[in-house]
């Protein structure tokens, strides 16, 4: 009976053992993944800052008045030229 109950002990050791190694090492695979994912979102908050400095620069009033005048020749009327019509 001694022998029966040590075999299952030291069973119990054995998988109690191989499951702690297979959680470790699942936990350090995760660690890696959470590390690179971390990674990976420091480089697209950078990104987005850059585009948004990109979408600030584009959209500046500046450079859409300037675009408006060279592109399709639009400008700014004289106020003589503007007249207000009431219905």
């Amino acid at each position: 009976m001694k022998g029966g109950m040590a075999l299952a002990l030291l069973l119990a050791v054995l998988v109690t053992a191989q499951a702690l190694i297979q959680v470790t090492q699942t936990s350090r695979q995760q660690q890696v993944r959470l590390q690179t994912l971390q990674g990976e979102q420091d480089a697209l908050q950078v990104e987005w800052g850059r585009l948004l400095l990109e979408q600030g620069a584009l959209a500046s009033p500046a450079r859409i008045e300037r675009l408006a005048r060279e592109k399709l020749n639009l400008y700014l009327p004289d106020p003589h030229d503007i007249q207000v019509r009431e219905p």
